[in-house]
């Protein structure tokens, strides 16, 4: 395979650059009269912060890989969308760019429709943070009313470890929590580590002797597909497998799913959701 060759296409990293600087138009102050359309090598390198000769070998096929900052500029120079920045990444690398958290992420009305379309199906949407943004009636009903919350209780982790209630309706509440707490550390590594997730563990370990003792473990996990038991107050025991799954175009946001284990699993939910009468689905920014 050809240096910075993307596997399984002809498309060279050379032949991106040279694409994307074409597409720009010169800034003002740049000769009217030009024999090819776009930017030159030399004003993408300026605007780039690297040196001509750099960028040149770039477009050569020359050199070693670039590292993430150099690919960040070159980014911003040629103002890459989202998805340009990832093909970028994977030319260069053969890896897809570090995640860009949103620092105010919305749950789309497509995907609160989804939540709607599993009614037996506990199903919400978290941050890597973990806190819940959208959840559907089923979870509601099944876990906990996060409506009747405030926004900033919202959070699977601080339920998990400082709720007696909820601790004592888990079964497996300690292989739970311990999982949890792992792939919430591996969430806060693939979205950079942000500020929220350093300060989430400060506050829980302040408050939680649990929190402390697993956290000084250090173990890393992914969501990934599972079990998990419960104790409902009104159902009684429930068996629910877990499917997390990635929110492409939301870097940071994921969807869990969880499936009743059996016919009579899903049969105590419908009673729970016929019981209260709740409705469809809620979700964070809207209540």
């Amino acid at each position: 395979m050809a240096a910075n060759t993307l596997p399984g296409s002809a498309l060279t990293l050379g032949d991106f650059l040279r694409d994307r600087r074409a597409r720009l138009a010169p800034g003002t102050g740049a000769p009217a009269r030009r024999r090819t359309p776009g930017l030159r090598r030399e004003e993408v390198a300026a605007r780039a912060g690297v040196s001509v000769t750099w960028y040149t070998w770039l477009e050569q096929g020359r050199g070693g890989p670039p590292s993430d900052e150099v690919l960040e500029r070159l980014s911003r120079a040629l103002q890459l969308s989202a998805e340009e920045r990832e093909v970028l990444f994977l030319l260069a690398q053969q890896r897809p760019p570090p995640l860009e958290p949103a620092q105010t992420p919305e749950v789309p009305a497509a995907m609160q429709r989804l939540l709607e379309a599993l009614p037996l199906s506990p199903a919400l949407v978290k941050t890597a943070c973990w806190d819940v943004l959208a959840w559907n009636a089923a979870a509601a009903a099944v876990f906990m009313d996060y409506g009747a919350m405030p926004p900033h209780e919202r959070n699977v982790l601080k339920c998990l470890f400082l709720d007696p209630e909820r601790k004592r309706r888990l079964p497996d509440w300690e292989s739970d929590a311990r999982f949890a707490l792992a792939a919430f550390r591996v969430d806060a590594v693939r979205t950079g580590r942000p500020p929220e997730a350093a300060a989430l563990a400060a506050e829980l370990s302040a408050a939680s002797e649990d929190f402390r003792r697993m956290w000084a473990d250090h173990e890393l996990r992914s969501y990934g597909t599972g079990t998990k038991r419960l104790e409902h107050a009104i159902a009684g025991p429930l068996a629910l497998e877990y499917s997390s799954l990635t929110v492409d175009g939301l870097p940071g946001l994921g969807l869990v799913v969880y499936t009743p284990r059996t016919a009579a699993d899903a049969d105590a939910i419908a009673r729970l959701l016929a019981a209260d009468g709740r409705g469809a689905s809620r979700a964070a920014n809207s209540g």
